[in-house]
């Protein structure tokens, strides 16, 4: 018995039974501990490559009880942070299913709207497996806006009055009629580009030819919804839902222009921050009650029950909060600047969510979050790839990588996208992580780059 002496002389034991006995339960107890530990490890996979897919995958890899995220397809820059990429494609379905089944994942979230416009949920599901994100039929908010305009009108949600047309002389008739300024928008996806706000009649008569005779955005195009321009502070919210449960995240705001002063195209977005401190939280709840809760309800009521992120772009007008549009899932690069101040298991929320639990979710209660993206000279028009990019950030200012790619032969880190990567930290507030964030992007050689320099400042009086 000489291994148990110890034992024995710890807790004062007597009789050699009694301690075989209690070294017997201890190790059954041990076993079981962790036979639940290993069942609770986590490996999961988030399907995109821009971003938003890595910050979602490193806010992922950062859970308690994840062990390995895959990203797919991903790029290089995500291996920085120790996510592990797959070399497949967000359209090949089978493929990733095949994947997840052979790689046990125990769910997948879904990044891109594309993905979820051709139906990837559905698909998972039919398969057996879990997918973070809405069926096609729920997904349609975004990729119809004359669906999500219907869906609005039937529930009495706040938006622009509108048209759809596949005529172009149909929609011109109705521009001349409304005047100017008015709004443009492609009827399907249009990767953030398929919107012209147009201050003359002859732009907006102009963007309807070049999307319906022009085929400009091919199908996405072949229908426009053209609206009442509204005049207001735009903000994003968005919420995790499942069903009519729903938890709001907090508000940010994006800058969509290319330049400095809302100049420009509309991008993808330029940057953002959040949360928007000069928004009341009357305009939030508001915003809830009459926009987010009416909209899910509808949903449910069309037999399109909503799961995964609901992105409702916003526009505080005179008369209130109105929809611009829906999106089915997380923005970019709102997505950037929310998830850093998640300070919860992120995991364990969309696990929760998944199975209709309520997520204990919390987030940082003070500061504001703000993300600068450098893109590509040229963007969101032709640009050049194979710009050597800075070294990745460290310390309190994280760098999101969207377009880069290893050279194969010296493995430095090149561009490859018109956005290509973002600068995020915290502070005390806009001014301060304004500071912080400029000041790094000066030490930075961003030759062949460009940014905007006034993310922010509209929160600045």
């Amino acid at each position: 018995m000489k291994g148990i002496e110890p034992e024995r002389k710890a807790r004062n034991l007597e009789g050699s039974s009694c301690v075989q006995a209690h070294c017997v339960d201890s190790l059954k107890f041990c076993c079981f501990f962790y036979s639940l530990l290993v069942s609770c490890i986590m490996k999961l996979l988030v399907v995109g490559s821009g971003g938003r897919e890595h910050a979602i995958a490193k806010k992922l890899l950062a859970s308690q009880d994840v062990e390995q995220v895959f990203v797919a397809p991903g790029n290089d820059g995500m291996t920085l942070d120790g996510l592990d990429l797959v070399n497949i494609g967000i359209s090949e379905h089978s493929k990733l299913i095949d994947f997840a089944k052979a790689n046990a994942i125990a769910w997948t979230f879904i990044g891109p709207d594309d993905a979820l416009a051709a139906g990837i949920v559905d698909d998972f599901n039919r398969a057996g497996l879990e997918a973070f994100g809405p069926t096609k039929l729920a997904a349609e908010l975004e990729w119809s806006k004359d669906f999500a305009k219907e869906i609005m009108v039937k529930y009495g949600v706040p938006t622009a009055a509108y048209g759809t047309f596949s005529d172009f002389e149909k929609a011109k008739a109705y521009i001349e009629k409304q005047g100017a300024p008015i709004v443009v928008k492609a009827d399907g996806l249009a990767l953030g580009k398929g919107v012209v706000v147009a201050e003359t009649v002859e732009q907006a008569v102009e963007a309807a030819h070049e999307m319906l005779l022009d085929n400009k955005f091919g199908d996405s195009g072949a229908r426009v919804v053209i609206e009442e321009f509204l005049d207001g502070e735009e903000f994003s919210l968005f919420a995790f839902v499942n069903g009519d449960k729903f938890y709001i995240m907090p508000a940010a705001q994006d800058h969509k222009r290319t330049y400095d002063g809302d100049k420009g195209p509309n991008t993808g977005g330029m940057g953002a921050y959040a949360p928007v401190p000069h928004l009341p939280k009357s305009v939030i709840d508001q915003s809830v009650d009459t926009i987010v809760k009416p909209v899910l309800e509808g949903m449910i009521a069309e037999g399109r029950p909503y799961l995964g992120v609901l992105y409702a772009g916003l526009i505080l007008t005179k008369d209130g909060p109105k929809v611009i549009e829906f999106n089915s899932r997380f923005g970019d690069p709102e997505t950037q600047v929310i998830l850093p101040r998640l300070t919860s298991d992120f995991a364990q929320n969309i696990t929760d969510i998944l199975a209709g639990r309520n997520p204990d979710i919390t987030w940082l209660d003070s500061g504001v979050t703000l993300g600068v993206v450098v893109a590509s000279n040229g963007y969101p028009l032709t640009y050049e790839k194979g710009v050597l990019l800075p070294e990745k950030t460290g310390g309190n200012i994280i760098t999101y990588y969207a377009g880069a790619k290893f050279d194969g032969n010296s493995q430095l880190l090149l561009s490859n996208g018109g956005r290509v990567y973002m600068l995020v930290t915290t502070a005390d507030s806009v001014k301060a992580a304004q500071d912080k964030i400029y000041t790094q992007l000066n030490k930075q050689n961003t030759t062949g780059l460009f940014y905007r320099t006034d993310i922010g400042s509209k929160a600045i009086k």
